[in-house]
């Protein structure tokens, strides 16, 4: 656990996974987060109910916890003398303070939910703060926070049990968007129709996204999108599309006298050309145009 205090009303907060460099203190303070240089201390107070130790004790003569002395293994830096502590020590063993430490309140309001139409409070996930519907699971994320949202669920599920995680990769690598039910959902904070995209235009996982809002998540698409990344999804596909699109744009070759065929209909002649595009280009890009 990462704590901090408001120096101001010395109210702590956990901020283990929150990325904001300043939160605001419900005290109307901003508070700076930042990683704490822990010191050594001497123990003087009992971690688990705070009483008082002597400078020998090895277990508390009050609860019967042990004294832990060992620097090597203390982790929670404690946000008013930055002494180490155990990590689930409920009282600084320095100067004996109480760990309470308070969630960081996120920034933002109910939206309706464009899937179900229920009310979408606002919590975090991973530290970012998002709206989740609690009727249909969906997430919103706005449009500052989707990357981020993205790269956390990747962190957490790097550490997912590789058969779970094997299970998850072929049926989202395998799905084909030219199958799925095609449905356009409004954003939530202007009423306007998003525009479904396909993740990484090969992923096969549809997302709905508002320009200038956000991105619109059905339930398990977050995680979708973390097994696509994680078993090996093409991190390069905009740049394939992109290519793939210019070699298509390219002006056709001029057409030799004969490679021409005419085709005798009364006193008119039709003219057949055999351009030299290749049947594979049209392909990729029809394709193309199914998964986009």
């Amino acid at each position: 656990m990462r704590l901090i205090a408001c120096q101001n009303c010395h109210t702590q907060y956990d901020v283990t996974s929150v990325i904001e460099k300043q939160i605001s203190c419900r005290c109307g303070e901003s508070v700076e987060n930042r990683d704490l240089e822990g010191i050594d201390v001497k123990v003087h107070r009992c971690g688990s109910c705070g009483a008082q130790v002597g400078p020998e004790t090895e277990q508390c003569d009050f609860c019967g916890s042990a004294i832990v002395r060992d620097q090597g293994v203390l982790s929670l830096i404690c946000p008013e003398c930055f002494g180490r502590n155990e990590e689930e020590a409920r009282f600084c063993a320095a100067c004996g303070v109480s760990f309470s430490p308070e969630q960081v309140q996120v920034e933002g309001v109910e939206l309706p939910c464009p899937c179900c139409g229920g009310l979408m409070p606002v919590r975090a996930i991973g530290g970012v703060g998002i709206n989740e519907c609690p009727g249909c699971n969906g997430v919103w994320a706005r449009e500052d926070k989707f990357d981020l949202l993205v790269d956390r669920a990747v962190e957490n599920s790097r550490s997912t049990d590789p058969e779970k995680l094997r299970r998850l990769a072929p049926r989202v690598k395998g799905s084909n968007p030219a199958q799925q039910k095609v449905r356009y959902r409004k954003c939530p904070e202007c009423d306007a129709f998003m525009q479904r995209r396909n993740f990484r235009k090969a992923s096969g996982v549809i997302l709905d996204r508002c320009g200038q809002h956000g991105t619109w998540l059905d339930a398990d698409e977050l995680e979708q999108i973390a097994g696509f990344i994680l078993s090996g999804g093409r991190p390069d596909a905009e740049r394939f599309m992109r290519e793939l699109e210019e070699r298509d744009s390219r002006p056709l070759p001029a057409i030799s006298l004969p490679e021409r065929r005419g085709v005798a209909t009364g006193h008119a002649v039709f003219v057949e050309t055999q351009p030299e595009r290749s049947l594979a280009g049209t392909f990729l890009r029809v394709i193309a145009e199914l998964l986009d």
